[in-house]
């Protein structure tokens, strides 16, 4: 097929291996704002940077286009205009939630132990008061762990957090009976998850019904020296909320990989908290993580070639509860 891959060079170079360009040929590398010229075009490839085009548009330059390949996350910002013209879309979430799982794994386990603030205090206050702020933490053994949403990422932590012995407590409305079984997970509403869990862990879908779900009148909830973790997005936190939580039990601990602004905007009280531990949106594939994705989408696109089911397509309908 008549392929390309579309996007800033460098970054598809990073995310799509020289043994993976060879394998499909070496597509030629076309600038995300360079449409002229791919009336012929039916596979596209790409990654972050892939750009945002209206249906006029896709017809207009891409008539033949069959499929895009997304070797990154979130389709949300541009596969509607293609799934409308019967173009198929597969995304690569299902490698990028294998590092956020690994990150988000390893952070929680790191919190039941309180870590983060115990290491804070080690230097600010000496090892006594350190350590006498670790011993009031449980440690993970039966402990119960938090998780919001039971997509792609949530479920891999849960999937993930078997080989611990912690029992795993689950928010999602659209978590089934035997799903939830499957995972080993206990479901239950936001706001028993948030009153009985030592460490909470945000993995909702990014939509309007979500914006802002995650306010003072559950935050309020948490244990004196819970943590709460969020590498889903920022928007579904109220910031002021969280703020106000964290001011009133200094010894709970929010991680916090994405916020909304992201940075946080000029004098956040999220930069100047001390039981607050911001890092700038690294959950995701970062380095030689990135070519997983690349991975997944050539895997997609021959099992596509050869009418083999595929894993990772998007519909329109996906769109609505995914992240």
């Amino acid at each position: 097929m008549n392929a390309i891959f579309l996007g800033d060079a460098d970054t598809i170079n990073r995310v799509y291996s020289a043994g993976i360009q060879e394998k499909l040929g070496r597509p030629e590398i076309i600038p995300g704002n360079s449409l002229a010229g791919l009336r012929g075009v039916e596979i596209i490839f790409s990654t972050w940077g892939m750009p945002a085009l209206s249906g006029e548009e896709i017809e207009a330059h891409l008539p033949s286009l069959k499929a895009v390949f997304y070797a990154a996350g979130s389709v949300q910002g541009f596969a509607r205009p293609f799934l409308r013209r019967g173009v198929r879309v597969f995304s690569a979430w299902g490698a990028n939630a294998v590092p956020v799982a690994e990150f988000t794994v390893a952070q929680i386990l790191l919190a039941n132990k309180g870590f983060y603030q115990s290491a804070a205090l080690m230097k600010s206050e000496g090892r006594a008061k350190a350590r006498e702020y670790a011993q009031g933490l449980p440690g993970n053994f039966g402990v119960e762990v938090g998780l919001i949403g039971c997509g792609m990422i949530g479920g891999l932590v849960a999937r993930m957090l078997r080989a611990y012995r912690l029992a795993v407590l689950a928010y999602d409305p659209y978590l089934s009976d035997a799903r939830a079984s499957e995972l080993g997970v206990k479901k239950c509403s936001l706001a028993e998850l948030f009153g009985r869990c030592q460490t909470i862990s945000n993995h909702l879908a990014n939509n309007e019904q979500t914006r802002e779900l995650l306010c003072y009148g559950l935050f309020r909830r948490m244990r004196p020296n819970a943590a709460f973790i969020n590498t889903g997005r920022g928007a579904q936190v109220v910031e002021a909320d969280l703020v106000r939580a964290l001011q009133e039990e200094p010894g709970r601990t929010a991680l916090l990989d994405v916020t909304d602004p992201e940075p946080p905007g000029p004098g956040s009280a999220l930069y100047s908290l001390p039981n607050v531990i911001l890092t700038p949106h690294i959950a995701g594939s970062m380095g030689d993580e990135a070519a997983r994705m690349g991975e997944y989408m050539v895997e997609e696109f021959e099992a596509m070639l050869h009418g083999r089911a595929a894993r990772y397509e998007v519909t329109e309908g996906m769109l609505e509860t995914m992240a």
